[in-house]
């Protein structure tokens, strides 16, 4: 008998490791053609780059052989130990980027600018404080940077100044990886013409746009083996050129011959360092995408197959250079065999609008996360399950990237201008990355800051080396990420400044709540059926939005959820973690909060998520909250207590208590019973169901989306007001809700600094002309209700 049962095991065990094995191998296939496009299509202008300028004349096999060594030994550090190695294991629950590292930072000290932070957010699952325990002593940098606000601002504009590169980059890629691969035709075509090299290319970068809107998902499953398919080609033409030039290549990987570089090209070879950076671009790809993906898989695609394919090209191309001084300008399309030109030329236009797609797709995903920290303006966030996952589409950011990306390529029309806008924007990516590392090396990880200054010194060190050669290039295109980053950046942290100062007024004018309960249960009004969600910033407290809404009307519903939507420093957040309701006063005023809680990477999928789910969620929510209250166990096994609050786990105990039905063919008002259950109808006039129902025909979500029914169970309470409490509830629910948001018009005060009036007209400015908060929000018009406030700030 036991012997079959470690029989049994032991298979289980080798199934589930060929699964583990697959997974792993599918996942690299993927990563192939939305990870490593951009760092793959570099061979195609790094050489040119190199020998431009001052290094035109200087050319010879010992530079050539020089370059090649730079380059080798550039991606071995930069890429390979760097990256692959080092920051891949840096991730922040499976994710990467500087929004992560920034994320990680805020956890584990008082970074954060915007103070709504809460003891119950600790609480949860993925918020974990890696390496950090109550015996290890804050190191003084945290003390110093908590205890200085100017720091903390310093922090910020360093990874928004990242975050600005990275939408820098997306914008830039597409415009040198199309004119780089289309330059073949000079050699084949005989098109000369750089205004028809332009043009062409003007057509492909908007092509390559226009698709972004359809998720890339009806042609994802293309991309891997077309990036897999370059990849195989540069290798065998690598192998190709070193066999039939000149072998002798490899003894360009000694870092001697990178002496004998700078001994022949002097200053010019410093110079032109920048170029060597070239090699690298696409590396942060690794890094900032790692949550599509896993550390292993992504490893074993850049061991096996990417560093392989790019050193022996790179080699290839010095073998044939060293043979083929005058061909430079041109170096990867003049060593491709004759008989292959025309499948590489086309091989490598589709790698390119591959590539492009990824990047681009990279700047959507860091500026939903800065949107998420209130580091940028609202923007229209598209989702779709059929997309990969976690992709998303921004139709702001992808028509602007289009413009600047067009610009780039009419004005500059130049691949070596470009190339160093380009390496501009990446070097300075990197460089931010390095510098949050070390950072986190000491106040993540409480490591020491020995460790933290080697990692810093080692590879910033590199960086400022290329850094320094780079500015010599700010005149000949360089400027370009330099005052893009400069006008994002502005746009950035006004919004975020504004949106401080708007929540710092909010918490300084908020209602005390024994305001609010000294009117009494009904608040010295009428209260109607229905439900009131009122959308407020504060986690704490009674917006003023909402005595403002009293004052001037004499009637409000009889079951009001003060909804605040916040962001806190995490990946994502688990569903049944994400509410945290509480009740304010007595129970008799029926006032409840809710606090619902996102991570920087949680996207609303509106295809399958509406405003009717979110009712739905919360009250069940509620009506779960209550229930555990009426048991006294909400801070104990199924919630965690926040003084009034608790986090409610949506698959407690309410599903014996409380069900919810779907029906596409119900009709509300029908009475269909289940057993053991009490029905609650709506208590809506028959003329507000007949507008509703003709609001909803009309509604293109109306054929698929199906009604939702909510049942009391027939249970007997010990406290017979619980059952009144949740038959009200869901009778609010039936009337129907009704969302309140404010609409507000912020202005500095008269005696403001030049500065200050200036961020906030640019915050007020932008509120005004950017997507309202009901698209975010998923808010439909006919149950909006806007109250108007004034903020002097």
């Amino acid at each position: 008998m036991s012997s079959d049962a470690s029989r049994e095991r032991g298979a289980s065990t080798v199934v589930e490791r060929k699964f583990q094995c697959r997974t792993l191998l599918f996942l690299a296939y993927q990563s192939f053609g939305f990870l490593f496009g951009d760092l793959s299509l570099s061979p195609l202008y790094v050489y040119q780059s190199i020998f431009s300028g001052r290094l035109k004349p200087v050319q010879n096999e010992d530079a050539i052989f020089g370059a090649f060594s730079l380059i080798f030994w550039t991606v071995s550090i930069v890429s390979l130990l760097k990256y692959s190695v080092i920051l891949l294991s840096v991730d922040d629950n499976g994710e990467g980027g500087i929004v992560a590292l920034y994320s990680q930072l805020c956890r584990n000290a008082k970074f954060c600018l915007l103070p709504n932070h809460q003891a119950s957010d600790e609480e949860l699952s993925t918020y974990l404080k890696l390496g950090s325990s109550n015996r290890i002593p804050p190191s003084p940098l945290k003390r110093f940077i908590e205890k200085h606000k100017s720091t903390k601002k310093a922090l910020l504009i360093f990874v928004l100044l990242g975050a600005c590169m990275v939408i820098c980059v997306g914008a830039l890629m597409p415009a040198i990886s199309v004119l780089s691969s289309i330059k073949g035709l000079e050699i084949e075509a005989k098109i000369t013409n750089k205004s028809v090299l332009s043009r062409i290319s003007c057509v492909l970068v908007i092509g390559l746009f226009v698709m972004q809107h359809r998720g890339s998902y009806k042609v994802a499953f293309v991309f891997p083996p077309i990036i897999i398919l370059w990849l195989l080609t540069i290798f065998m033409i690598g192998i190709y050129n070193v066999i039939k030039w000149n072998p002798r290549v490899y003894g360009a990987l000694s870092p001697h011959y990178i002496y004998k570089f700078f001994r022949l090209t002097g200053k010019g070879g410093w110079v032109n360092l920048g170029g060597v950076f070239l090699c690298v671009t696409g590396t942060e790809a690794m890094f900032g995408d790692l949550g599509y993906y896993r550390q292993i898989p992504l490893r074993v695609a850049f061991y096996c197959v990417i560093y392989p394919c790019l050193v022996l090209q790179y080699m290839g191309q010095a073998a044939f250079l060293s043979k083929n001084l005058s061909a430079v300008h041109i170096s990867f399309y003049a060593s491709i065999p004759d008989v292959l030109f025309w499948p590489v030329f086309v091989v490598s236009a589709l790698a390119a609008v591959v590539s492009s797609q990824a990047v681009i797709a990279s700047a959507f995903s860091t500026v939903q996360q800065c949107h998420a920290f209130e580091c940028f303006p609202r923007v229209k966030v598209v989702h779709s399950r059929r997309w990969i996952p976690g992709q998303t589409y921004i139709p702001e950011i992808n028509w602007i990237l289009m413009i600047i990306s067009l610009a780039v390529t009419v004005g500059l029309g130049d691949i070596n201008r470009i190339g160093h806008a380009y390496g501009i924007a990446h070097l300075i990516l990197v460089f931010v990355t390095t510098c949050l590392t070390s950072l986190a090396i000491i106040l993540v990880w409480n490591q020491s800051l020995i460790i933290a200054l080697a990692f810093a010194l080692s590879f910033g060190s590199i960086e400022i080396l290329f850094l320094s050669s780079y500015s010599l290039k700010i005149l000949k295109g360089g400027w370009i990420p330099l005052v893009l980053s400069a006008v994002f950046m502005v746009v950035m942290y006004a919004w975020h400044y504004g949106s401080r100062k708007k929540y710092l007024f909010d918490t300084h004018n908020k209602v005390s709540t024994r305001t609010i309960l000294a009117l009494g249960p009904s608040l010295g009004i009428v209260r109607v059926p229905g439900m009131g969600l009122i959308y407020t910033g504060l986690a704490t407290g009674i917006p003023a939005s909402f005595t403002h809404f009293l004052t001037n009307l004499p009637a409000f519903y009889q079951v009001v959820v003060f909804v605040c939507v916040k962001t806190v420093p995490v990946a994502r957040v688990r569903r049944e973690e994400r509410y945290l309701i509480g009740r304010i006063g007595p129970k008799s005023y029926r006032l409840y909060r809710c606090i619902v809680r996102n991570g920087y990477k949680d996207v609303c999928n509106h295809e399958n998520y509406s405003e009717n789910d979110f009712e739905n969620e919360l009250v069940m929510s509620i009506a779960e909250f209550i229930q555990l209250e009426a048991e006294g166990c909400s801070g104990k096994a199924e919630g965690s207590a926040d003084g009034r609050m608790a986090v409610v786990r949506t698959s407690g105990k309410f599903g014996t208590r409380l069900l919810m039905s779907e029906s596409s063919s119900f009709q509300e008002g029908n009475n269909i019973n289940l057993p053991g259950a009490l029905t609650v109808t709506s208590s809506k006039s028959p003329i507000l169901k007949r507008l509703q129902a003709m609001y909803e025909r009309e509604s293109p979500e109306h054929i698929t989306r199906p009604r939702i029914r909510f049942e009391l169970q027939n249970v007997i309470y010990n406290d017979p007001r619980v059952k009144e409490e949740l038959m009200e509830l869901v009778e609010a629910k039936c009337t129907g809700a009704a969302y309140v948001i404010g609409h507000s018009n912020v202005k500095a005060n008269w005696n403001s600094s030049f500065i200050k009036k200036f961020a906030i007209d640019l915050y007020s400015f932008l509120r005004k002309n950017c997507r309202a908060p009901v698209v975010g929000l998923n808010i439909p018009s006919i149950s909006l209700i806007k109250v108007g406030m004034n903020y002097h700030v």
